[in-house]
Parts: structure tokens; sequence; C-alpha cells
């Protein structure tokens, strides 16, 4: 089933809106009960985020039902088939502040091809903002379009990132944000990649960066920071760590890889 990207884009924020009123009630009613471990003790999903997916599943099956979809509970399909689009869902991005009663997470759903992604969304319900983008417009929030922070000096920049839930990488991100802290104008780690990306976007950090996210944490955001005019690197697996990306300004980026070996 064709369409425009503009259709894709009514259709990821119908989803991404769907799961977070769901989410938002859940939230307001108090801590979760039923939470599980998956890769590790403090990587943690709970009850909210697979109802959240089942509500996007539902609503795809019902617009979208020939797409493919990839989503971060229920998995899917791995691969783009050619002349196919599939769905990149994260139902709850920021699960752990989502359970501490900590209102810093969001929906990402993203829709891509063979060639990347068509359009994106990040549904922030505590703030009721839904940050967007299709490949060929621009990135907004709430419908008027966003402007990322002007290039700045590195000592001057207020820098994103997050950290992995395995504890080998964890004491390598603690070393390289050890040289960042005192090179620039402060780090922030809130807890939601998605949401930082998007934050980016919109001009409230001027750097982000982060090793250990999955394809369903950045999707919607690597499409709104790179509308909005910013640069996304790659940063490469390197003695067992695992990769990651960078989104920012290129002076800004020039000096990250300075500091993150």
């Amino acid at each position: 089933m064709t369409a425009s990207p503009a259709e894709l884009l009514a259709v990821a924020e119908a989803a991404a809106r769907a799961a977070g009123v769901l989410l938002r009630e859940r939230f307001e009613a108090g801590p979760e009960r039923t939470v599980h471990a998956k890769s590790t003790p403090t990587d943690l999903a709970s009850e909210a985020d697979l109802v959240a997916e089942a509500a996007i599943r539902d609503l795809l099956a019902d617009r979208r039902p020939a797409d493919g979809l990839l989503a971060e509970e229920g998995g899917g399909d791995e691969v783009v088939e050619p002349g196919r689009v599939r769905w990149v869902v994260d139902p709850l991005d920021g699960t752990i502040n989502f359970l501490f009663g900590i209102p810093q997470w969001c929906v990402s759903v993203a829709c891509e091809d063979k060639r990347g992604a068509l359009a994106g969304v990040i549904f922030d319900p505590m703030r009721d903002e839904l940050f967007a983008a299709t490949a060929d417009g621009p990135a907004t929030l709430n419908g008027a379009p966003v402007r990322p922070a002007a290039e700045k000096p590195f000592a001057e920049s207020l820098v994103a990132t997050g950290f992995a839930y395995d504890a080998e990488v964890r004491e390598h991100q603690a070393r390289v944000a050890a040289r960042i802290i005192p090179a620039a104008r402060d780090v922030r780690r809130m807890g939601s990649a998605a949401l930082d990306l998007a934050w980016l976007a919109a001009g409230r950090y001027d750097l982000y960066y982060e090793r250990g996210v999955k394809l369903w944490d950045v999707a919607a955001g690597t499409l709104i920071a790179g509308r909005a005019g910013l640069e996304i690197r790659r940063l490469p697996d390197r003695e067992g760590l695992p990769p990651g990306l960078a989104a920012g300004r290129p002076g800004v980026l020039d000096a990250l890889w300075g500091l993150e070996p």
C-alpha cells in the first residue's frame, strides 16, 4: 500500500498519541507493579510498555496491514523488504523514568523503506509536545518548525548523553564523561534517547552522543534532528564496545571526536 510521507506521518502521529494517552493515564495512576528484566537486572520493561505497544500494533494493523513492523518489546521484521515500508516503534522510551515517577519519557514511531526513514514522530504526553518530520519536510514541534542551537565552542555547549545497561560499557562511558564534563558547559543524562534527539533538534541541547542505542530508540529522533539541519555521525564499535551515534553541529561533533576514543 503506497502512501506519501505526509500520509505516513499522520499514521505515526495517531499511533504515538494512542499509546501516549494510555501511558499518561497509567503514569498518573501510580507506580507500575508488573515489571520484568530484559538484558540485565537494570534493563526493565513494564506492563505499560506492553499495553502501549499493543495499542500501536492494533492501529497499524488497521491502517497499514501490509507493512512490516519492528518494535522494542515484541520484535518483528529485522530487515526492510524491498517494495515495503517498516514501522520502527519504541512504545515507551524512558521506562526507568516512567517506573520511578519521573516525567521524562515518550513514545517514538518511525516509518522507513530501504532508502531510510520516511516519517517519524516523538510524542511527550506529559508536556503535550509532538516532534515530527518527514524525509521531505521540516522538523516541527506541535506543527511549528524547530531550529537547533547555533554553532558554538565546545566549552559553551550543553551535552546530552545516556549510559548503557551493561556494567563494562558503563565504565567506559564514565571515563568518557569525565573528559567531557570539564570541557563542556555541562552534561545532561535525562534517560530517553528519543527525547534527547528531539530536544537537540529544538535547540535545547547543543550535542547528543550515546553508545548502545537500538534502532527503535533513535529511528524517529535521527530523522527529526537531521531534518532540523543537524549532522548525524556513527560512533563505530571498538574494543568490544557497542556502536552508537552522535548528533549536532559539525564543530561540536569534531570536538567530541577528540574526547570519545
